[in-house]
């Protein structure tokens, strides 16, 4: 019997046609359109994920207090004019309990620029990053980091298109120019003397026969495809077809991977989007995803697939937009950006 999260060597996604991409593709598929996740290994640009190219990236959360105020979003400190990137705190109060930042194109490419829309769409901000001088190298490394990421994720939605009996380039100009973001999370261990009480079901779950508190709630990503580099700290679970919770492996040299509520609907569910949460480990947990994800003004419009219900086409940056900003690190900036809406047909 598979194991409930197959481990897939995905090499052969980068040549030319063959029958080990023909059995990646038909792993690939069988992970996608089941659990939803899966773990990939063998890839270019797969040394970042050794426990020293890690570090290189986490780097960012040795700064200091003063550094970290800098690069605060908004809704944090509002003389910042950034909106959607950049550093977001720690929530005492909230389930979800971590730090960190969100990235855009532009830390890959600086003259990386929206495509058909206003540069004033928040969608495509720049990031505020740390001085060269403050964290030297750093930069390097997450553009680094970006590009590869980037590279793995096309290679993935060109195996699902060709899963599904597409043609394999078929997501590729809206992912051209796209918004992908690369995101540096810390999970800090909870103060057990906090205000806050985790006894409660919204904090604390039964595990293998002991309480453990929740650090990331519960939820099925929104989006496409996200890249998951762990620290090797155990925590990430999925939720299985049984609708067990069952471990993530954290193993070094590998990415999890899941696909998001958008791909799902966007494959009329041929694609499956999967629940997951953090639960708290013995020690801080940092974790690396990468959200791969299209152009702002990308028209969702739907693929021909058999059997497909028809929908109205919209604007990728409009289903953002209203997603994310129901996160609570996103909390208060909803107003900030109006829907530009798809062009009738």
């Amino acid at each position: 019997m598979m194991a409930d999260i197959d481990t897939i060597a995905i090499a052969a996604l980068f040549g030319p046609p063959s029958p080990a991409r023909d059995q990646a593709d038909a792993r690939i598929m069988a992970a996608a359109s089941g659990i939803g996740f899966m773990a990939i290994r063998d890839f270019p640009g797969d040394d970042w994920l050794t426990p020293q190219n890690r570090a290189r990236l986490l780097a960012i959360f040795s700064l200091p207090e003063a550094e970290k105020q800098r690069l605060l979003r908004w809704n944090f400190d509002p003389t910042r004019k950034n909106v959607y990137r950049g550093w977001f705190p720690l929530q005492p109060t909230a389930v979800s309990y971590k730090e960190g930042i969100d990235m855009g194109p532009d830390i890959a490419d600086a003259r990386a620029a929206p495509t058909g829309l206003d540069a004033n769409d928040p969608l495509c901000e720049a990031t505020p990053l740390p001085a060269e001088n403050i964290l030297p190298g750093w930069r390097a490394a997450a553009a680094g980091y970006y590009k590869a990421m980037g590279s793995v994720g096309n290679a993935l939605l060109r195996s699902v298109a060709r899963g599904l009996g597409l043609t394999e380039t078929v997501f590729d100009a809206d992912f051209e120019s796209g918004i992908s973001t690369l995101r540096l999370i810390r999970y800090p261990l909870r103060d057990p003397n906090s205000s806050v009480d985790l006894s409660g079901p919204d904090f604390s779950v039964m595990h293998k026969g002991e309480t453990r508190t929740i650090i990331g709630r519960e939820h099925a990503d929104s989006g496409f495809v996200t890249l998951l580099a762990q620290d090797g700290v155990e925590g990430l679970q999925a939720k299985n077809l049984a609708g067990e919770w069952i471990d993530v492996p954290p193993a070094d040299g590998t990415l999890a991977v899941n696909f998001g509520q958008l791909l799902e609907r966007w494959t009329a569910g041929r694609v499956r989007a999967t629940m997951h949460r953090v639960i708290a480990p013995r020690k801080a947990r940092f974790s690396i995803p990468f959200f791969y994800e299209p152009r702002v003004d990308a028209e969702i419009t739907p693929l021909p697939l058999a059997g497909a219900e028809p929908f109205e086409p919209f604007l990728y940056g409009d289903y953002l937009w209203d997603t994310a900003t129901k996160f609570v690190e996103m909390s208060g900036v909803r107003h900030l950006r109006q829907p530009r809406r798809a062009k009738a047909s």
